[in-house]
């Protein structure tokens, strides 16, 4: 253990000093002020404030409130992004579909082994059809 020296035991003795002076002064002051002792209403427990209560009360409540609606801005947010997921893979899924289902009639042969033609000359009119819808919008 540090053994304090006279000088340190002398500062510690006028810092004690001047902060009870410091504390003596405030309560004066609070004393004196009409306002203040109007505000100051102390329960028999001790030193305990009913309008900090209110205002512990208050704060309380705001917290709880910033805390309810910051969880449902995350809520709805999530909300969306789910959304917006299940979307895409909904869209995805049907891309897929459309793509198996022309694929396995592009694949289909005769029994001689000759790919079907029927299926193909089809495909090249549908697209031939969509490429002049898209055209004549293009230009006036």
């Amino acid at each position: 253990m540090l053994v304090c020296s006279e000088k340190q035991k002398e500062f510690y003795k006028n810092a004690k000093n001047i902060k009870k002076f410091k504390k003596m002064l405030k309560q004066q002051k609070e004393q004196t002020d009409p306002s203040s002792a109007q505000k100051l209403i102390i329960e028999s427990d001790g030193a305990v404030m009913k309008e900090d209560k209110g205002e512990s009360e208050k704060r309380k409540n705001c917290l709880e409130e910033l805390y309810r609606k910051k969880h449902e801005e995350k809520e709805r947010e999530r909300m969306e992004r789910e959304a917006i997921l299940m979307a895409k893979k909904e869209e995805r899924e049907e891309a897929q579909a459309r793509r198996k289902a022309l694929r396995d009639k592009m694949l289909k042969k005769t029994r001689k082994g000759q790919p079907l033609m029927k299926y193909r000359i089809q495909h090249l009119l549908d697209t031939i059809q969509v490429s002049y819808q898209i055209q004549p919008s293009k230009s006036p």
